[in-house]
């Protein structure tokens, strides 16, 4: 299941009056969908070739300021444009928002008429391109976790961001009662995400107040991140109509548990999949074996794509489920890496490193650039670990900070020959960006603790 409308069958809609407006969208750097709502006659006439906006929505931050530093553009250049060119495939109704379609698109340069190198969907497709190269599809999944909250986002904004309460009170983690209570939000965005194009498997309640954890179906990677995408602008848009927030932010309170976005990944070769071998231990190929080496082997090198945010780091604590070492293990959530469907043809690797903030694009190009290093290096991988990761001094540790896994991107020789120069030092700044921000604050936290005892 994929995009659910075609061009003239658009067309049809829109003579119909069923459908009068198109939303034209990029991804930027932060996962968000950005651009321009068109009157679905324009959009027939000439916006479904291409429009235009500002450069520095590719250079921007969460706050959409214009921090310097970026080659990319600047003050200095002028901040250009860059052409939005619709992909067509992924043209699809948005049976949440009344009368609308929407369209994803590529990032296309201005000038140089070539796809901009930073651009999330671009530096997928070039991780996607390599393994095509070598024979191999990439299949991936996202687990979406977030919080639901009693208030609609413009009540806690007013509110300061404080005296947030879940829409439940209590774990809900697989708990029917409590999210029965939670119908009126989650069931809309099932139905709505199905409509739209979206295969969602289900939802249930995750392990805490207020949390949710949506599947959708594993699809070819650049899908897969299409449908996170989409999902998580279905959440917000129907959680609000209902007046409620959703919440991606990995850690809302430190004493509840992190959202995460886990990222289930195999590849297919032809119509086989090339992680299964039948007569293999725990059924994994040679192919699959070196592909999760490259995962350990390069998991610093890739920290800043599974967490890009200073809070991101928050949610990677020990006894929280989410991991804090690189090591693979069998179905044992204290491990970076789980191996799943083991003995099954759906044998396959899960990352549990993401968080529900990703760029759900570079978190999935992330993984594909260091597996199939993995494979290009003939890698061995070393044996399971098994037991409680957490309390394994001998494991090395993921980076923990922010500033730690922005040096790593700097000093990774392996996404630089990957990726490319202008890609590696294009999100250095964005996390240089962030930690300066952040470095810039004086939190409550430090009032509450020094105001008086200092």
């Amino acid at each position: 299941m994929t995009a659910n409308l075609s061009f003239d069958a658009l067309k049809d809609l829109a003579a119909r009056g069923e459908i009068d407006t198109v939303l034209v969208c990029l991804v930027d750097m932060q996962g968000r969908l950005m651009g321009k709502r068109f009157h679905v006659s324009n959009f027939l006439d000439s916006g479904h070739e291409e429009t235009h906006c500002c450069n520095y929505l590719l250079a921007t931050d969460l706050e959409m300021d214009t921090p310097d530093g970026f080659a990319a553009t600047s003050w200095e250049n002028g901040y250009g444009d860059y052409v939005m060119k619709p992909d067509l495939s992924t043209l699809r109704r948005l049976p949440w928002l009344e009368g609308t379609a929407m369209v994803l698109c590529d990032v296309i340069d201005h000038h140089t008429h070539e796809p901009v190198p930073h651009s999330p969907r671009q530096i997928l497709k070039t991780q996607i391109a390599r393994a095509q190269a070598m024979g191999l599809t990439p299949m991936m999944a996202t687990e979406l976790e977030f919080f639901l909250f009693e208030k609609s986002f413009d009540e806690i904004r007013r509110d300061g961001f404080r005296n947030l309460e879940p829409i439940s009170g209590y774990n809900e983690d697989y708990h029917i009662l409590q999210t029965t209570k939670e119908e009126h939000v989650m069931r809309p965005i099932r139905n709505l995400l199905v409509e739209a194009g979206v295969p969602v498997e289900n939802s249930k309640g995750e392990a805490e107040t207020g949390q949710e954890e949506l599947n959708i179906r594993y699809a070819e990677a650049m899908l897969c991140s299409d449908h996170h995408t989409i999902a998580k602008q279905a959440v917000k848009d129907i959680a609000n109509q209902q007046g409620h927030a959703a919440s991606f932010l990995p850690k809302w309170h430190h004493a509840k548990v992190g959202s995460a976005a886990h990222i289930h990944q195999s590849l297919m070769k032809g119509d086989a999949p090339a992680f299964f071998d039948p007569d293999a231990e725990l059924t994994m190929s040679d192919t699959m074996k070196s592909y999760v080496a490259g995962l350990l082997k390069y998991s610093t090198d890739i920290t800043y794509f599974l967490a890009p945010y200073i809070n991101s780091y928050k949610r990677l604590m020990p006894g929280t489920f989410a991991p804090t070492k690189i090591a693979w293990s069998i179905d044992n959530r204290t491990a970076c890496y789980r191996l799943v469907g083991d003995g099954t043809k759906g044998v396959r690797i899960e990352c549990r490193t993401p968080g529900s903030d990703i760029n759900p694009y570079l978190a999935c190009a992330a993984q594909l650039a260091a597996g199939l290093c993995g494979i290009e290096e003939g890698l061995d991988l070393a044996p399971p670990v098994a037991g409680d990761v957490y309390k394994m001094d001998e494991i090395p540790m993921l980076p923990h900070t922010l500033r730690a896994a922005t040096e790593a991107l700097r000093n990774s020789d392996m996404l630089r020959k990957t990726m490319g120069d202008e890609v590696v030092d294009h999100y250095i700044r964005a996390g240089e960006v962030e930690q300066e921000a952040f470095d810039g604050v004086v939190t409550d936290w430090e009032i509450a603790r020094g105001f008086e005892r200092a």
